[in-house]
């Protein structure tokens, strides 16, 4: 029976259980979620008051290292290298570093002083009693206590390594791709050197009680005796067995019921034939051309930062280094995508407001032209105030103004609000659209499943979009003075946003287009909607425990985020049979004018499975595996193919398919945009076969044989030069896709603008 939303009937008997279970998911998973903040905020590791030597005399202090945290966040650290594991792959990973430099000069003071011999001059027997007292010298720091004594051996090499961290974060080194830190001064340079040694502490000082460290003994490193725990093979073994079980359940729960007919389906068509764009949709033009130029900026970001691998003094000769840092390149590369992916479902949303809403509500169009201007000044600002943070021209308000130094969270805080205040007016904009829809679903049942339709879902998928994106501001006025705690919140935002907000509007626009276009009927739609919902609540919160694992986190967080982590493999396979179906109802349908726009919303839901779920949920989520792998070229490929596989295709495939209503019944081809598309696949494709693999297998081997500094050491990349060079062909062929569909989206709005 075909209908329109305001006939819609009311849910049927599974729509009503799913409702249910939403209901108590949704409360089960976020009061566990408040539980395991509780804990990770008791048992994150301590801040001593001070640190002394043998003689008393202090060697750093808590001000110091607290300073010394809001330093690593000011010179940007995190997109030139990684703490605990977690920025950028290119530099060395400062506590693995340090962590090798601290245990060699203490193994090598404790043999002067015992054997009065240079360590490598003594026979292994005496090597091994030398290795092993450092060892324990290590491990007996006790960071729970207010005023710490470090051992004489410990304390001595603390001073000389502090002193050569601070020289070298002020001095450049091309040869390395380091540029030097030009907003640190010799202070803040000490106080960032303390901080860092702190950090290398967490990572062999063991827990109170326990026989692991902070870190649970990450990173790994034969040199101080760091080897996983028990409990990383009991629940690598544990999710292994659940997710298989999990994906029977989910193919038996949707044959049997989700796909089962209900009784009165109905099928609509509000998308389908082309009316008149309304001025909200037609003033939309400008959304979509921006998305083409962030994304052809982010490419560009991105080969610079390949070369970087291949040749780090300069670009072919051309001294880039000291005017363009790698860590200021990759914040850019790591923030565009967040614009132009945001920026696609902003405009889609606001796109679909008048059709769902059935009206263009007053002053739409100023609103629609006010969301754009502002995030462009937002980008802009925020883009500007990112480079002047790094290189120093920012000082006093860097915090608010400049970099915050937090990998895909760079955005000064000043940003960060407006940023926030933008996306919740935009999802209140489009409540004021949707309102007479939703008003109407709601009154045709007068019960709390009248608040589940699918438009319902699709607006509420927005609300999370906006909310989530708070919790990357805790505290609001200044940096936390706990890296784990700072991480814990930067993770709500990277992690939550993309496994749980995005994959929430990811279900809800993909099912409502599905419905608006008569391919499916509504209560098929609003059935896979809440099926995949509960998946990805009960998946997506909790599952964000998988980057707590070696951050000074909870020991909880193993169990908990590997479990749920492993499940996050269902939605997203759930989304793979869906497409299935959808590209089998689309061939049968000779006319369906949106064929552009479902090939990238199928692919989408490709590399979701595989970027998201193979390389990620299913792999390197299990802890035995992200022991080794945490931090190494293949976490590259899980992001690169999880980021833009997933959540970009699809972001692309909203705009052709908004694009197509808007050019209606004028010529139209899918040429160009069908080309694109299977440019950006091979590009993603060759980016696996010629470069993350082929330097990911051989750097996880050298993580579990040599340790993890050895394996992200220079003389490890430089080992590697031939793959990083064959970076570029994915690359060329990756950015020629995108000129095709840029110079795709000029054409398609030039000739929507003119007469029909």
């Amino acid at each position: 029976m075909d209908t329109n939303a305001a006939e819609a009937p009311p849910q049927d008997r599974v729509s009503r259980v799913l409702i249910c279970i939403l209901l108590l998911v949704t409360a089960g998973c976020w009061a566990a979620m408040i539980w395991a903040t509780v804990l990770t905020y008791q048992q994150a590791p301590p801040i001593p008051e001070r640190f002394l030597d043998a003689t008393g005399k202090v060697l750093m202090t808590r001000e110091d290292i607290v300073a010394g945290k809001a330093g690593f966040q000011q010179a940007d650290l995190m997109d030139y290298g990684s703490l605990y594991g977690m920025g950028s792959y290119f530099g060395e990973d400062y506590t693995a570093e340090y962590l090798v430099k601290l245990a060699k000069d203490v193994r090598e003071r404790l043999a002067q002083a015992s054997e009065h011999s240079g360590f490598d001059a003594l026979d292994p027997e005496r090597q091994a009693a030398v290795t092993q007292h450092m060892q324990r010298a290590l491990r007996s720091v006790d960071l729970t206590a207010s005023s710490v004594t470090l051992p004489p051996a410990v304390a001595d090499s603390v001073i000389a390594l502090r002193d050569a961290i601070a020289q070298a974060l002020q001095a450049d080194d091309f040869e390395k791709g380091w540029t030097r830190a030009y907003s640190l001064t010799p202070e803040s340079a000490a106080q960032t050197a303390d901080f860092l040694l702190y950090s290398v502490l967490t990572t062999v000082a063991l827990r109170p009680g326990l026989d692991y460290s902070w870190t649970v003994n990450w990173p790994p490193e034969p040199l101080v005796g760091n080897a996983p725990t028990s409990a990383s093979f009991i629940w690598t073994w544990v999710s292994f067995t659940l997710v298989f079980f999990g994906i029977g359940a989910v193919v038996a729960i949707f044959r049997l019921y989700i796909e089962h007919p209900a009784p009165q389906e109905t099928r609509e068509t509000a998308l389908q034939g082309f009316a008149a764009p309304t001025p909200s949709q037609r003033a939309l033009w400008k959304y979509f051309l921006v998305v083409a130029a962030v994304l052809l900026v982010q490419i560009a970001a991105g080969s610079l930062l390949a070369h970087y691998y291949t040749e780090r003094a300069g670009f072919y000769g051309i001294a880039i280094d000291r005017w363009l840092p790698f860590a200021w390149l990759r914040s850019v590369h790591l923030q565009a995508p967040i614009v132009w992916i945001g920026l696609s479902w902003i405009g889609a949303a606001l796109f679909l407001a008048p059709v769902i809403g059935r009206r263009e509500p007053a002053g739409q169009r100023a609103i629609v032209n006010l969301i754009f201007w502002v995030l462009v000044a937002i980008v802009a600002g925020a883009l500007a105030g990112d480079y002047l943070g790094i290189m120093g021209a920012i000082r006093k308000h860097w915090f608010w103004f400049g970099n915050q130094g937090l990998s895909y969270l760079e955005l000064g805080r000043f940003w960060q609000i407006l940023f926030f205040a933008g996306l919740l007016i935009w999802s209140l904009v489009l409540l004021r659209a949707f309102w007479p829809t939703l008003l109407t679903l709601w009154r045709r049942g007068h019960t709390l499943y009248g608040l589940f339709r699918a438009e319902h879902l699709l607006w509420y998928s927005t609300l999370g979009v906006a909310v989530i994106y708070a919790f990357g501001m805790v505290p609001l006025a200044q940096p936390n003075p706990s890296f784990s705690i700072t991480d814990f919140w930067r993770w709500w935002v990277v992690h939550l946003w993309v496994e749980w907000a995005f994959e929430l509007f990811t279900a809800a626009a993909t099912g409502y287009f599905l419905m608006a276009l008569g391919l499916v009927t509504r209560q098929l739609a609003e059935r896979a909607i809440l099926f995949e919902w509960i998946l990805i609540l009960v998946s997506g919160i909790l599952g964000t425990g998988h980057h707590m694992y070696w951050v000074g986190e909870p020991g909880l967080w193993i169990g908990v985020g590997s479990v749920f982590s492993f499940l996050e493999v269902l939605p997203l396979f759930l989304l793979v049979l869906e497409a299935i179906d959808q590209r089998q109802k689309i061939a049968s349908l000779r006319d369906f004018p949106y064929r552009l726009a479902y090939l990238y919303i199928l692919g989408s839901a490709f590399w979701n499975f595989v970027g998201a779920g193979v390389f990620g949920g299913g792999t390197i989520n299990a802890p035995l595996v992200n022991y080794y792998e945490h931090g190494s070229f293949l976490t590259l490929n899980h992001a690169h193919t999880a980021m833009f596989g997933a959540f970009g295709l699809l972001a692309l495939g909203l705009v052709y398919l908004a694009l197509r209503y808007l050019n209606g019944t004028r010529p139209w081809s899918d040429r160009l945009g069908v080309w694109a598309f299977w440019l950006y696949n091979l590009g993603l494709v060759m980016w696996i076969v010629l470069n993350f693999f082929p330097v990911g297998w051989p750097q996880l081997e050298k993580i579990y044989t040599d340790g993890y500094a050895a394996a992200r050491s220079l003389a490890f990349y430089n080992g590697t030069l031939i793959w990083q060079w064959l970076r570029m062909p994915g690359d060329i062929v990756f950015a020629f896709g995108a000129l095709l569909m840029a110079w795709d989206f000029v054409v398609k709005l030039r000739r929507a603008a003119q007469p029909a």
